[in-house]
């Protein structure tokens, strides 16, 4: 178990971290309201709006997480030039983060996810967006900037979080991952299905059980402890990872160690007793916690157990929300680890 006055200290190191973040962001527009009635027009709910809240998405979230954790975010990504770049930029100056890792393309269109809550219930999710890769000019502009971003800072992790949006492209993956080995940055990915075989040779990658199943064209339950333990080490050896963190949503996580000598150190870790509200967001903080703890060095076990309980914390809360640092800090106190 660990006292507070050691999860203080490890939180304190933590203040210490530079953590750059690539990949696609976005915001997370809410359109809260009642439902008392059936629309005439269609078998539909009506949503009498009351309230309206935008807030950051996708990798802004993980940029929005790192931060309540109390490390440094440099969140890096592409965006359209458009009325809702404003608005997204004015979220990230109004969080207090840097916003010149953010490129603004004409020939991009910053990506908004438009919620619609009734009754606390989401009824219906609007994407707006553009999915396919970067053009020349922008992949040439963003790769520019990382560089320039990884020459100028002491750069302690990097995460890629990966929303097939078309910010994160295997040429990209290959480059970045080569940058951060000759500055032994390790690297952690949440990855999509898109490029999920493109991550090669990093130190974490944290697919949850859809991405698995998905990536590696292998179904199976989650429960099934055999074949899940099969495809993470699939991964391992397919694509040179050194730890999977596998998320399996209320069977907990699941996570593996590949050593020098090409055997495992395992761990499966249970879901905390919670009354969910809404998964959303939640792989999200589960790997900025990870990249965090892996910068630090800590055990497998720590990595997995705090990962777990931070992730199952913003479960609680309705939308896509960073954690909460003062009540995780008693929380992982109380772990028995």
């Amino acid at each position: 178990m660990h006292s507070e006055d050691q999860i203080k200290a490890l939180f304190d190191k933590f203040q210490h971290l530079n953590i750059l973040i690539i990949g696609d962001v976005m915001i997370d527009a809410y359109l809260w309201g009642k439902v008392e009635r059936i629309s005439p027009e269609a078998p539909v709910p009506i949503v009498a709006v009351n309230k309206k809240t935008n807030r950051l998405g996708g990798a802004a979230n993980v940029a929005l997480n790192i931060k309540a954790l109390g490390a440094n975010p440099i969140l890096c990504s592409v965006i359209g030039k458009d009325e809702k770049a404003a608005t997204f930029e004015e979220m990230l100056l109004a969080n207090g983060m840097f916003a010149g890792g953010i490129i603004k393309s004409p020939d991009r269109t910053t990506t908004t996810k438009f919620r619609i809550i009734g009754n606390n219930v989401q009824m219906l999710r609007v994407d707006e967006e553009i999915d396919s890769n970067l053009n020349d000019n922008d992949f040439e502009d963003f790769m520019q900037l990382l560089q320039k971003l990884l020459s100028e800072n002491q750069i302690d992790g990097i995460i890629f979080q990966d929303y097939d949006k078309g910010v994160i492209s295997a040429e990209l993956i290959d480059a970045v991952v080569r940058l951060a080995s000759s500055k032994n940055i390790p690297v952690s990915v949440d990855p999509k299905k898109r490029n999920f075989s493109s991550y090669q040779n990093l130190k974490l990658f944290k697919p949850n059980l859809k991405e698995l199943r998905e990536g590696l064209g292998f179904d199976f339950d989650k429960q099934d402890a055999e074949n899940l333990r099969k495809a993470v080490r699939k991964v391992h050896e397919k694509q040179n990872i050194e730890i999977v963190l596998a998320t399996l949503s209320e069977e907990g996580v699941f996570i593996s160690r590949r050593k020098e000598n090409q055997t495992y150190e395992e761990l499966h870790l249970p879901a905390h007793l919670r009354a969910i509200a809404d998964v959303s967001g939640a792989g999200d903080t589960v790997v900025s916690m990870a990249a965090l703890c892996l910068a630090l060095g800590l055990s497998l076990h720590e990595i997995a157990a705090f990962s777990n309980l931070a992730g199952g914390q913003v479960c609680e809360s309705v939308g896509v929300v960073p954690v909460n640092r003062e009540k995780l800090m008693k929380e992982m106190a109380g772990l028995n680890l």
